[in-house]
């Protein structure tokens, strides 16, 4: 497939796009950047939701992730349905009756000044980097198929990435995001589908043939209980799962301002629990996609990329399987990248103007200039990890991006754990101490546990011991409780 076609296609999606947000944007304040005056329709906020948590990392990793670890990602998607229920029972509850609009204000309510600040930053650490990881996936996809073949550097992709979505955020925010990602999350799941259609009649599959292959394939096996030293083994992956959703998703403003932007508690929680239970199937099916993507490139003698990453593009965009695949792989892959980096751009600008700028308590005029600049420094900071990212990571994108929210997220979980389940306060100005100790020794543990430990080496579970050393910690500097 040519470059100028790719780019052709691009261009048009991201046209409509932006008349999506002229839309959506007519007549918008602060109140709709942030908030979406909660108004927001609790059925395409689940559909949406749905884009928004696969992003590109699930769209291009977890099929080229098959091959090393076959179907043993279900155990942790398993996993993040347990923690999307306690989201939707006892976070979302919580969350509409102290009418927050930033989340980490709770914890200004709880504990005071310092632990709210805390609780920010860490959101926005842990946001900035999963964000610049689902576009890296991206910019890395069109600068190997498009842009390289013109001698455009690197960085220039990056910069046109982020400067999309820039141009159609920037106004409407999360009121303009609601309706843009359920378009995006349209074009993704067809594009697996149709993916899986023209590959499978490619090889003459029929759809109980398809199945049949993929069962009968080693990348099928999803269940892992033979060794528990193991990363794979079910329990591990199933708590991981469970505390992975709960922080990545019920303790991010990202996810949970889609959520409060519903016009109340219930709708929130049929969005929740709708949400959750789709995304379950959804990801059998992008992982069915990446079985049948290694069981092709070995029929038709498809070398394996060394980053498996760029499998599925591959053989989308350069295995002759024809057009309509490569349009709507493209149309799926950048669907992907912006449902969930639109979103990010947009709670990141949230959360740094609510928590750290007050900008609530200034006047309209005042707070919508004060947003737009933030809006844009924000861009800049993704800009500049994305470049990052292009040479510091050699593994699956996926992979490494659970592994650095166990450590990012752990102080979250700690903070919102002894929230919620003691009645202790704690003595505040020693918080941002105990958060920075927690996942410092988190990281020394996950280094070392094998060798002290017996063999056993810990997967995404390290966030469950950052969030409890959190715990511990704050146990440690308890005090006089704020409310």
């Amino acid at each position: 497939m040519s470059p100028i076609l790719i780019l052709s296609f691009i261009s048009i999606y991201f046209l409509v796009l932006l008349g999506i947000s002229f839309l959506t944007s007519k007549n918008s304040d602060s109140e709709s950047f942030f908030l979406g005056n909660r108004k927001s329709p609790w059925y395409v906020v689940a559909f949406g939701m749905i884009g928004t948590s696969l992003s590109g990392v699930t769209f291009i990793s977890v099929p080229g992730w098959v091959g090393a670890s076959q179907f043993s990602y279900m155990q942790t998607v398993l996993g993040y349905l347990i923690g999307y229920f306690i989201i939707a029972y006892v976070l979302l509850p919580m969350y509409y009756r102290l009418n927050l609009t930033s989340i980490y204000s709770y914890l200004e309510k709880r504990f005071g000044y310092w632990s709210y600040k805390t609780g920010a930053f860490f959101f926005l650490l842990s946001r900035i980097l999963g964000a610049s990881f689902r576009l890296f996936l991206v910019a890395t996809v069109l600068q190997e198929f498009v842009f390289s073949s013109w001698g455009i550097p690197y960085e220039v992709t990056v910069l046109i990435t982020i400067l999309f979505i820039w141009l159609y955020t920037y106004r409407g925010g999360i009121k303009t995001i609601i309706w843009t990602d359920m378009l995006q999350t349209f074009f993704m799941l067809t594009a697996v589908g149709l993916s899986i259609y023209l590959i499978s009649k490619d090889i003459n599959l029929s759809i109980g043939g398809l199945i049949d292959r993929i069962m009968e394939s080693d990348y099928s096996t999803t269940i892992f209980t033979d060794d528990f030293k193991a990363k794979n083994h079910l329990v591990k992956q199933l708590l991981s799962g469970a505390f992975i959703a709960i922080c990545m998703t019920g303790l991010d403003q990202d996810m949970m301002q889609k959520n409060i932007s519903c016009k109340n508690v219930g709708d929130a929680q049929k969005n929740m629990v709708s949400f959750s239970i789709v995304l379950v199937f959804v990801n059998l099916v992008f992982l069915s996609l990446g079985a049948l993507l290694f069981i092709y490139a070995a029929e038709k003698g498809i070398s394996i990329p060394e980053r498996t990453d760029l499998l599925y593009p591959t053989i989308a965009l350069n295995s002759g399987l024809g057009l309509s695949i490569g349009i709507f792989f493209i149309l799926g892959l950048v669907s992907a990248a912006y449902s969930s980096a639109d979103s990010a751009l947009t709670a990141l600008t949230t959360s740094f103007c609510i928590d750290f700028l007050s900008v609530q308590r200034l006047e309209e005029v005042e707070k919508d200039r004060i947003r737009k600049k933030v809006h844009i420094g924000m861009s800049l900071a993704l800009l500049f990890v994305i470049i990052a990212f292009r040479y510091l990571i050699d593994k699956s994108v996926i992979d490494t991006l659970l592994k650095v929210a166990s450590y990012t997220y752990g102080p979250l979980l700690g903070l919102f754990a002894f929230g919620l389940f003691t009645k202790n306060g704690v003595r505040d100005t020693w918080v941002p101490l105990v958060c920075v100790i927690a996942p410092a020794l988190t990281y020394v543990i996950g280094l070392y546990s094998e060798e002290w430990f017996n063999g056993y080496v810990f997967a995404y579970e390290l966030l469950i011991v950052n969030g409890l050393l959190t715990f511990l910690g704050l146990l440690l500097i308890r005090g006089k409780r704020v409310s």
